[in-house]
């Protein structure tokens, strides 16, 4: 018979997070102090109240404080994986910088679209309480929802729909990764600055073009990553319609007021800015929205440790699974140059307060 599929949330003691002790957890404690602000309002996670306002109520905490402070307010909870193993794929993400312009003219040809009035988004936990957190999207054909439009059917519907353009952009791969990040901002011919922020999605699954790439011996799985991919991309302009439309997932954005200072990122699914380093994508179904989680693993590209607090305060469509994050290094060349290179091994503990872990 089938082994039962492993519980996502393991019981775990404090030493066994490797790096715990010499983590600097000043560094995570604004990303932490921005969770509370969305966690405390929340009546269906009552346990955040009370940590929450103890939180808020340390003045200028050392590591020392805050180390203290987690041991005594939380419990340590291992993620795992269905089949009982606990290592995961780590990736990175960043907020890019593109350049648009609010008319189409040359070079700015490529529409960022906002959200499609035609688009359903149905939540199937309303009609099943199984599927709780899971929702539908579609559109209205007749009297029957059927599935949206995919990428190649949006794309060549641009021309028709001027109504739903939030801007245009220069580059047609740069917007593609716009969407794969689901946040950055835009420059416009003026100099001030857009932001742009993830709205809704078309419901369809994501498709690593990069594995697209390595299938079809365009690459090596060595050679796969964001970089490659739009050098690839420069190469063969001809082909790269056909390839961005193997992903038939496709990214609607909203405007968001650029904010004051570059340090502060753009806000997640959370509802709260992410901070560099400190806030990472999760898959909401194992991983609860605001949390801590311990990250254990290592830097881009390389075998030197990586392990420091982080927050759970983002998700995003390639995010699936109890041992999984995207870690967001912040914004501009720098970031996503760490971004693109990150596809490492992690182990990761989630941080509850007694009486939150998902029963």
């Amino acid at each position: 018979m089938p082994q039962p599929a492993a519980r996502p949330l393991q019981a775990a003691r404090w030493s066994e997070l490797p790096g715990w002790n010499e983590d600097e957890l000043v560094a995570a404690w604004p990303a932490f102090l921005q969770s509370c602000r969305a966690l405390a309002s929340r009546p269906q996670w009552p346990q955040w109240k009370s940590v929450c306002e103890d939180a808020r109520g340390l003045s200028a905490p050392t590591t020392t404080t805050i180390r203290r402070f987690f041991e005594s307010r939380f419990l340590p909870w291992r993620l795992t994986n269905t089949d009982g193993t606990t290592n995961g794929l780590v990736t990175g993400y960043y907020e890019p910088l593109l350049r648009g312009s609010r008319t189409r003219s040359k070079p700015y040809l490529q529409p960022v679209l906002g959200v499609p009035p035609d688009l359903l988004t149905i939540d199937l936990g309303s009609v099943l309480p199984d599927l709780k957190g899971m929702r539908l999207r579609g559109r209205l054909q007749g009297n029957k929802v059927v599935p949206y439009f995919s990428r190649a059917e949006i794309t060549a519907q641009e021309k028709d729909t001027p109504d739903r353009v939030l801007l245009y952009v220069d580059d047609a791969v740069e917007l593609f990764f716009l969407q794969v990040q689901g946040s950055g901002r835009v420059r416009l011919p003026d100099g001030s600055v857009v932001r742009l922020a993830y709205a809704d999605q078309n419901g369809h699954p994501y498709q690593s073009i990069g594995k697209v790439l390595v299938e079809r011996g365009e690459i090596t799985l060595e050679q796969a990553s964001m970089a490659s991919i739009k050098q690839w991309a420069r190469a063969n302009p001809s082909r790269l319609s056909e390839l961005l439309n193997a992903n038939p997932s496709y990214v609607f954005f909203r405007e968001q007021p650029a904010r004051g200072h570059d340090g502060e990122g753009p806000s997640g699914a959370l509802g709260v800015p992410l901070t560099p380093e400190r806030s990472i994508a999760v898959d909401p179904r194992h991983v609860p929205l605001g949390a801590p989680v311990f990250l254990s693993t290592s830097q881009p590209d390389a075998a030197t440790p990586l392990r420091r607090l982080v927050l759970a305060q983002d998700t995003g469509g390639a995010i699936r699974g109890a041992v999984r994050a995207d870690l967001f290094w912040g914004f501009g060349t720098q970031a996503g140059n760490q971004a693109g290179r990150m596809k490492q091994q992690g182990e990761m503990w989630v941080l509850l307060p007694p009486g939150a872990a998902p029963k």
